[in-house]
């Protein structure tokens, strides 16, 4: 790594290669960052991946409503097209197909360019029915196993309803990794963890966003930020109980809520900030560990039907809002670009 240079006789385009000893190069805050949690970029752009070089990769349907009229991914929005027209039966069948088809084709390219998983999320609005899940999540594996990616290497994101993380369950007994995403409450983070989900997604951000409303408080510190104390009890209850689901925080406002959250298993983070952490080399202290945090996790929660999950779920304001707005905001991402897609010229040739 090759830092700034801070000799007393800096001069224009120097770097520390040359420095004497007392001088030491400093890893980048992107680099010790690295050091004790995973980091995946939180994007579908191609671009962003070669400099920052993320071991994973999450996308939505925010990112692939964003893109799809973009010139640069016609070649993918085209292919996405064609092989609905070729496979499917009905006109309902080939844009739901097309949909699915260039999700994946994102998600193609990007495992190119991250050696770790790729997260591609099933359509939102099939949020609260278990079964057409899972056959969305098998298609979404299948096409890309059929193009030589493995299983291993994909995560299904599926919202954190109820019905999701039952879909959830059945599908890690396949062994299709998930992703329960828009999670904003404990409630849903026991149920991910009883039901075996590979990884949960926390929004950070989004739970301080509702904090600010509700509360009206202009701002938070980083670790009394209720994102990130919501992440770091759940991260907390994991380690003390023995899951395996990784916790992963997503969703970030700010550079504090990330260093808050340092050592965590995994952070999914927005290139703008990866640029930022990449550009600074103040030191980042390890905020997270497995064994003293599993001191400070919370008793061990009884077994949760779909009873005691709806209640203890609706107990949670921010919870229940925040998943109910963000399965809406997904679902109408989804429908614009099913609308983009019926109105290319290639659908109706």
């Amino acid at each position: 790594v090759l830092a700034s240079c801070t000799h007393p006789t800096r001069h224009s385009g120097c770097t520390t290669a040359h420095l004497p000893a007392e001088y030491p190069i400093m890893a980048n805050q992107l680099e010790q960052l690295k050091a004790m949690t995973v980091v995946s970029a939180d994007t579908a752009d191609l671009d962003a991946f070669a400099e920052l070089q993320p071991h994973d990769a999450t996308t939505n349907p925010t990112f692939i409503a964003a893109i799809a009229p973009d010139p640069k991914y016609a070649h993918l929005v085209n292919e996405a097209v064609t092989y609905a027209k070729t496979h499917a039966k009905t006109q309902e069948e080939a844009l739901e197909l097309a949909l699915d088809r260039l999700c994946v084709n994102v998600g193609l390219e990007i495992a190119k360019r991250v050696p770790g998983f790729v997260s591609t999320e099933v359509d939102a609005r099939l949020s609260f029915d278990a079964s057409k899940t899972v056959a969305r999540a098998r298609r979404l594996v299948a096409m890309y196993e059929a193009e030589g990616v493995t299983r291993a290497r994909v995560l299904v994101k599926i919202a954190g309803t109820y019905e999701g993380i039952q879909a959830a369950k059945q599908l890690e007994t396949e062994g299709i990794k998930t992703n329960i995403t828009l999670v904003f409450s404990f409630a849903q983070a026991v149920l991910a963890a009883e039901a075996g989900a590979t990884l949960i997604s926390p929004f950070v951000g989004r739970m301080m966003d509702w904090h600010k409303k509700a509360s009206g408080v202009a701002s938070y510190s980083g670790e009394q930020d209720p994102g990130v104390v919501s992440v770091s009890s759940i991260y907390a209850y994991y380690k003390r109980h023995g899951y395996n689901t990784i916790v992963m925080g997503a969703s970030f406002r700010n550079l504090d809520e990330i260093y808050a959250l340092a050592g965590v298993d995994r952070l999914t983070i927005a290139p703008k900030f990866l640029e930022a952490l990449k550009n600074s080399s103040d030191p980042l202290p390890r905020k997270l560990d497995p064994e003293s945090r599993a001191v400070l996790g919370a008793d061990k929660t009884a077994p949760l039907d779909e009873a005691a999950f709806r209640w203890m779920l609706n107990e949670d304001a921010c919870g229940t809002e925040k998943l109910a707005e963000g399965i809406r905001a997904f679902g109408a991402d989804t429908v614009k670009v099913e609308k983009h897609l019926q109105g290319l010229a290639a659908w109706s040739q």
